[in-house]
């Protein structure tokens, strides 16, 4: 799969085979997270991985309220490490950017991803932290779960005009 069409196909999804990961393939995701951007390139990102099913669904009844959630093989916790950074406050975007290339690449792998969000919930972020021994300094971002898919979502075209300004606010002109 090539990089637009991962992007473009991209989708959370939310219910999955009762299979593992192997090994190799969260390896790759995780490599794929630690090759994002960094400011500096300070890179002040830390991951915990977490593929233990009880703790997984814990988090789960925690974290989503709908209850629209299946049963992931694992879930990758992305952490942001202030005291790693080179110029102070850029963190989140730094574990933004590995955040989206760890969805990229689990998708371009052909497994399935969401991203529920941690910080800036404070109750979120502690409750990640207590469960698996994150230092305090240390700041959970994402709560990213994995799994096969069970489920298909299609393309969308999700490009809106009205969001593009040329040279000045109100100003769209671009090409179709």
């Amino acid at each position: 799969m090539d990089a637009l069409e991962a992007i473009f196909t991209r989708r959370s999804l939310r219910a999955w085979e009762e299979r593992p990961i192997p090994e190799a393939l969260l390896r790759e995701v995780l490599a794929a997270a630690m090759s994002a951007p960094s400011a500096g390139d300070a890179r002040p990102w830390h991951f915990v991985l977490v593929e233990d099913r009880a703790r997984l669904e814990g988090f789960i009844r925690k974290f989503v309220s709908n209850g629209e959630f299946g049963r992931p093989a694992a879930a990758a916790v992305v952490c942001g490490d202030p005291t790693l950074e080179k110029f102070p406050g850029f963190w989140p975007q730094d574990c933004s950017a590995a955040t989206e290339n760890l969805l990229l690449a689990a998708h371009a792998l052909g497994l399935g991803a969401v991203w529920v969000a941690v910080h800036p919930i404070a109750e979120r972020e502690q409750a990640l932290r207590d469960a698996l021994g994150i230092p305090g300094h240390v700041i959970p971002l994402a709560f990213v779960s994995m799994g096969w898919p069970a489920e298909s979502k299609p393309r969308e075209d999700r490009y809106q005009e009205s969001r593009v300004h040329r040279e000045h606010w109100g100003q769209h002109a671009l090409a179709a």
